[in-house]
């Protein structure tokens, strides 16, 4: 079976795997599995930006995000009547014959893949570039990505990574054959400083835990007096600051449901 690897961590937010994607199929016929992309308005391999945090403490994830090819597909079902169909080799195709007039289709797919041609009256979404593969070569996306962020390959030879990797939205039940490594989480970040001095604080003792599951990190602020806590998941966590000479600074119930820049904090020294 075909699978996609996309590792969060190596892609830049070039979009060329986007940009070559257009490429490949705007203007062409590629029957059986697809008809021409329109110009505008399709993205079959889209790079989805999302900004995590508030400024100062930032940070950008790009992700690479083609059609899932799931192993149990609900544009399948939705069909029916073989206008959406699974190769063997894992990658599902839309019918561009059969599924004319399917504006329903579009909807079928809770990841938002499938693109409504409205010139073509025609359903449509990212093949895997099966008309590539079949000549022996691999997807545009995956031969355009100079980061090497988009790997392709049969499911058994690259298990090692699949061992490593998440999909999206497993809840669903619905087995997709791209695999993600390094999705980002959520983070929790700020600095620490003397407000007395003006100064921020290297070496304070920062401290978090989750309050459900008593998981705890632990982090040393850097030159900028600054800390990071990466890759967390959702809860209310507990934060605690410490060094010596000032008294411990502590905040309860943080509600970590996105990445949280919780600012500067000041510490206050200790008396005597």
């Amino acid at each position: 079976m075909k699978v996609f690897v996309i590792d969060v961590a190596r892609c830049n937010g070039c979009y060329s795997c986007q940009l070559v994607c257009k490429d490949e199929h705007v203007g062409n016929d590629w029957s059986p599995y697809a008809k021409p992309q329109p110009d505008t308005g399709h993205f079959w391999m889209k790079i989805k930006e999302t900004e995590h945090g508030s400024v100062p403490k930032v940070k950008i994830e790009y992700r690479p995000t083609p059609c899932m090819h799931c192993d149990n597909a609900p544009c399948i079902k939705a069909a029916g009547d073989g206008a959406v169909y699974k190769r063997r080799d894992g990658l599902v195709i839309i019918d561009p014959e059969k599924a004319k007039g399917r504006k329903d289709l579009v909807a079928s797919c809770p990841y938002g893949a499938i693109y409504w041609n409205g010139e073509l009256n025609l359903p449509q979404k990212c093949t895997g570039c099966a008309h590539l593969i079949d000549a022996g070569e691999v997807p545009r996306c995956v031969d355009a990505c100079g980061v090497e962020a988009i790997k392709f390959g049969e499911e058994e030879e690259l298990r090692g990574l699949i061992a490593q990797a998440e999909v999206l939205q497993p809840e669903m039940g619905l087995k997709p054959k791209v695999y993600y490594l390094n999705l980002p989480k959520f983070f929790v970040a700020g600095d620490v400083y003397d407000p007395v001095l003006d100064e921020v604080l290297e070496g304070a003792q920062v401290t978090l835990i989750n309050e459900e599951t008593g998981r705890t990190w632990t982090e040393t602020t850097d030159d900028f007096g600054d800390f990071w806590f990466r890759r967390l998941g959702p809860g209310s966590y507990t934060l605690k600051v410490e060094k010596n000479g000032y008294r411990p600074y502590m905040v309860q119930q943080l509600k970590v449901d996105r990445s949280l820049n919780v600012g500067s904090i000041g510490l206050e020294r200790a008396q005597g």
